[in-house]
């Protein structure tokens, strides 16, 4: 049955593995894999800061039950415990719940995260991955929007992916039914939802870092955050690739 809900809305994160279906975390060939997995933990703790900046939203973090991804978890809550302040701080400690998933492929452990989250008694959940650390606030305000007026929202990327799904009480899909691992998998979900006379919403073009060209995208993007005079963005990110830059000396 469903509960009462001070808010009838929610943002999941779930958190990828470096290897997912359909899509992988090989940005450089110079990197190891701790790099890649340092720079992915920055990455999450940045989605964590730009998420926690919505309000009249609850949040809940998902991910796999891997000792390695726990322990990354562990690491993160604990960084931004004693980082942030004020109102960020105390709904991390307080509001955000976390929940282990089992290992499963990606779009069962997105239906099981879209599922829970309807399941509490939320009429609205936006689910995002780990890959999109420049997915600020205001982003996430619009998809909101969006999704009240209709009974999903998608966040298409350049290659045809998703980085954001929203979904409604009324829109009942299984994401574990499709292949995630196609190169189709936007205009195969589309086309679902068409042929079941749902209705979707869709935000701008953005993308998930996955590949070196990402790097591009990301790099672009702080440095207008930065010329904005937005200092708090994807900091975390912008702090682990300038290590990783100058220990490859380029």
């Amino acid at each position: 049955m469903s509960k009462s809900r001070a808010n009838d809305a929610v943002l999941a994160v779930c958190i990828q593995e470096v290897m997912e279906d359909g899509s992988e975390l090989n940005i450089s060939e110079a990197l190891s894999p701790e790099e890649i997995d340092f720079l992915h933990q920055a990455f999450i703790a940045d989605t964590l800061v730009n998420v926690l900046e919505l309000r009249s939203v609850d949040f809940h973090l998902f991910y796999a039950d891997l000792p390695k991804t726990k322990k990354a978890v562990n690491t993160i809550m604990n960084y931004l415990g004693r980082k942030l302040k004020g109102r960020k701080a105390r709904v991390l400690k307080e509001e955000l719940k976390l929940t282990c998933l089992p290992p499963e492929r990606w779009g069962i452990k997105m239906e099981t995260a879209i599922c829970r989250c309807l399941e509490d008694g939320y009429n609205h959940v936006l689910f995002i991955g780990s890959r999109t650390p420049t997915l600020k606030a205001d982003m996430l305000k619009t998809a909101l929007k969006l999704l009240k007026k209709s009974d999903a929202v998608f966040g298409p990327t350049v290659e045809g992916r998703y980085y954001l799904i929203g979904m409604t009480q009324e829109c009942h899909v299984k994401m574990s039914n499709f292949d995630w691992r196609s190169p189709n998998i936007y205009s195969e979900v589309a086309n679902h939802f068409r042929e079941k006379g749902l209705s979707w919403s869709e935000l701008e073009l953005w993308y998930a870092v996955e590949h070196h060209e990402d790097l591009e995208y990301l790099v672009r993007d702080i440095n207008q955050y930065r010329l904005e005079g937005d200092e708090i963005s994807t900091k975390e990110t912008e702090l682990v690739l300038e290590r990783l830059i100058n220990r490859l000396g380029t």
